[in-house]
């Protein structure tokens, strides 16, 4: 994995391509750089990218219901999708850093991270060309389709891995930010759109009789291979800043060791089905143990650091492996809520939709995501107090006429989204009531997405509709914060302490199929095709378990930081 640059310490990149500006104020001074101008013309190239990373993430919730259907497979096997997604960010990650540690290198950093971007991009290329072939055969498999999922994530994870200094690259170091944070709202946008573009392109119009099929999606990974290839030509030929870091590349053999060991522990993931077919075990069996083996994993490994922090590196921090924890079941929470979302649609007292009329409910989710990180993008910017609370109402409900257009244009039911405004309202709420401090912030929202689900859980149509749906308004600004609280005191490791947060991308591959195991107990209470059974409902409990965790999670880290001296709220207050 490499390390970031001096001057990008403080920004990272969200686990759908979105970059998130964290509040941490270390003591490290970014590098002084002469003042140059934005590359405009690089940087749209750039965030091009960030647009598909999001839109490619977020298709998937259209994706898991129609593969489900189409292949005739049970909630856990259709949840294989984000596993493969998010599970390749995790190898592919976990290979970078292994590279770089048994070479004594950092090897993106030596192969630069223009060519880093151009190489992740050639990965996805043929990601997406396998996906558009097998797509277009004539007898197209699932695990064929999780094979280039995968492998599209893996260029994914390269090039996000890269994008981040790169983008700083492109401008002055002091509008590094204000890039960052633009390239994250158009990821957003990404987010928004996607599944409604791949929606229209499996179902056709609402109004339209077209037979759902994969190869309906052929074209567009003919598409954005196309894209993909563009910008690699594009970043290939293009005179562009190098951006490498001098820092020396801290070994921590102990913790190369835990990550080692939690890539083996998630492989039975991947092959639960296989596992089920040969040994009999139950796929869910399979998965919960894997869980609860990574999270004891972890946090025996915290343990063991305090007692003895030789050759743990970041990881004898407590709050870095708090943190992993944490990016673990966030990252999991915010993909398995609407990955498994589109199962609870299909019930009649949630609505009946199926899987070509529920994409305005699924692009509300991710469009929820934008509002947020709209809003919080409004601190990054030198406003005066009274502006800055302004924007903080005015820009959320600018980002929600974007989605009802969105929708409108696409000939959505925007009907159904006549009362969400009023969640709007809370997170508006919580956002002037932390005034941009990190620790109030997170247990403020993490509190709201917990009572969300609460009321999802004991409530029925679009109530419980909107209060999962409100729940991405939470999530979005819950990755800076993290990272954050994760990061302050570390030093010299806060590079490290990054990479080691990215890797617990993990989370959305294990956490979501751990909900669908849930949801397969209706297995067999089906009329007419249509499931009747209590736990579909029942299981949006693993998401409330998430969020109460990281409510805890805040408490915790909040006391950890104040034993060494650290009031992380107090201290951003000050820098404001």
């Amino acid at each position: 994995m490499s390390k970031q640059t001096k001057s990008d310490a403080n920004e990272h990149v969200n686990p759908h391509g979105g970059v998130d500006i964290d509040f941490d104020h270390s003591e490290a001074k970014p590098v002084s750089v002469a003042a140059k101008q934005t590359n405009w013309s690089q940087f749209g190239v750039l965030i091009s990218v960030f647009f598909f990373w999001g839109f490619v993430a977020a298709s998937n919730s259209i994706f898991i219901p129609f593969c489900k259907m189409y292949f005739n497979l049970d909630q856990i096997q259709s949840q294989l999708i984000g596993s493969a997604f998010y599970g390749a960010y995790f190898y592919g990650s976990l290979f970078l850093y292994l590279m770089s540690y048994l070479s004594g290198t950092d090897i993106l950093n030596k192969i630069g991270y223009k060519k880093g971007i151009i190489y992740g991009l050639l990965i996805s290329v043929i990601g997406a060309l396998s996906l558009a072939v097998i797509s277009g055969s004539e007898n197209p498999t699932f695990p064929m389709i999780l094979v280039s999922f995968f492998i599209i994530a893996l260029g994914f994870s390269l090039q996000q891995t890269s994008a981040q200094p790169f983008a700083i690259s492109l401008g002055s170091e002091e509008t590094g930010a204000h890039r960052l944070n633009m390239a994250g709202g158009v990821n957003s946008f990404g987010t928004l759109l996607g599944p409604l573009i791949v929606s229209f392109l499996l179902f056709g119009a609402l109004t339209s009789t077209q037979e759902a099929d994969i190869s309906n999606i052929q074209k567009l990974y003919f598409f954005l291979a196309g894209l993909f290839t563009f910008a690699a030509i594009i970043f290939s030929v293009a005179k562009l800043p190098k951006t490498t870091s001098n820092e020396k590349l801290e070994k921590s053999p102990k913790a190369m060791y835990v990550l080692l060991l939690i890539g083996l522990l998630f492989l039975p993931v991947l092959f639960a089905d296989a596992i089920h077919e040969q040994t009999g075990i139950a796929k869910s069996a399979v998965i919960i143990t894997s869980l609860v083996l990574i999270l004891g994993t972890l946090f025996t490994s915290m343990f063991m650091a305090k007692r003895n922090p030789t050759g743990w590196g970041a990881m004898s921090y407590p709050q870095l492996v708090l943190g992993m924890i944490a990016i673990f079941i966030y990252v999991g929470v915010e993909v398995t809520v609407d990955n498994n979302f589109g199962a609870l649609l299909m019930r009649p007292e949630f609505g009946g939709y199926d899987e070509k009329h529920n994409s305005h409910l699924i692009a509300l989710y991710w469009g929820s995501l934008m509002i947020g990180r709209w809003t919080g993008a409004v601190s990054v910017f030198n406003f005066s107090r009274s502006t800055k609370r302004m924007l903080t109402i005015v820009v959320p409900f600018f980002a929600f006429g974007i989605i009802v257009l969105a929708n409108w244009i696409k000939g959505s039911p925007i009907e159904d989204y006549k009362y969400y405004p009023l969640y709007i309202v809370a997170l508006i709420a919580a956002n002037l009531y932390a005034q941009e401090r990190p620790i109030k912030l997170l247990l403020s929202v993490s509190l709201l997405a917990a009572i969300f689900i609460t009321i999802s859980l004991l409530t029925t149509g679009m109530i419980a509709n909107y209060s999962i749906i409100a729940t991405g308004l939470c999530a979005s600004v819950m990755w800076p914060c993290l990272f954050a609280l994760a990061l302050a005191g570390l030093g010299k490791y806060t590079s490290q302490g990054s990479a080691f947060l990215i890797t617990m991308i993990l989370g959305g591959a294990i956490i979501p199929p751990t909900q669908g195991a849930i949801i397969d107990l209706d297995l067999g209470s089906e009329v007419n095709g249509v499931t009747t059974g209590p736990y579909t409902h029942l299981s949006y409990i693993v998401p409330l378990l998430c969020f109460l965790y990281l409510v805890w999670h805040t408490i915790k880290t909040r006391s950890v930081l104040k034993e060494q001296g650290l009031d992380f709220d107090k201290q951003v207050a000050g820098g404001h």
